[in-house]
């Protein structure tokens, strides 16, 4: 099965720039109601995502100095990804894959072969595919 049948194009997609300030990013993600969001370049590659937990160890760990929300406008998203979990896939990934990788997140992340983020596929999409197939499987 062709993953870009699952895509959700960047267009309609929210993202964050790497170098958007915390405060902005926290803001895209309470406006969308999201728990992680994927992070780009200003030339569209894919760096990482950032989740709400990112956010708050970061302001966590910062807490020992003052903070405000002026202070979280001078930091950017690339000082908070902590590691570059949930890793993006190429247009040529199995469907298999995709599941195994759902399980840990709750979206994969599409890049072309630069590198460029293309957009995401989400859980519930791979979960409606299998379970669709394993419909049809019974059915038959």
């Amino acid at each position: 099965m062709n993953i870009l049948f699952f895509l959700k194009h960047k267009a309609t997609v929210a993202y964050l720039y790497d170098d958007c300030s915390i405060r902005q990013g926290l803001e895209k993600m309470h406006a969308h109601g999201y728990t992680a969001i994927p992070v780009i370049t200003r030339e569209g590659k894919y760096i990482g995502t950032v989740s709400e937990g990112d956010f708050l160890w970061y302001i966590i760990l910062k807490k020992t100095q003052e903070q405000n929300l002026k202070s979280l406008e001078e930091c950017h998203i690339k000082d908070i990804i902590r590691n570059k979990r949930d890793r993006a896939v190429r247009v040529s990934e199995t469907m298999d894959n995709l599941l195994n990788m759902v399980m840990e997140q709750n979206f994969v992340p599409v890049v072309d072969d630069r590198g460029m983020f293309i957009g995401i596929i989400t859980r519930k999409d791979i979960i409606k595919y299998f379970y669709d197939k394993e419909k049809k499987a019974l059915e038959s």
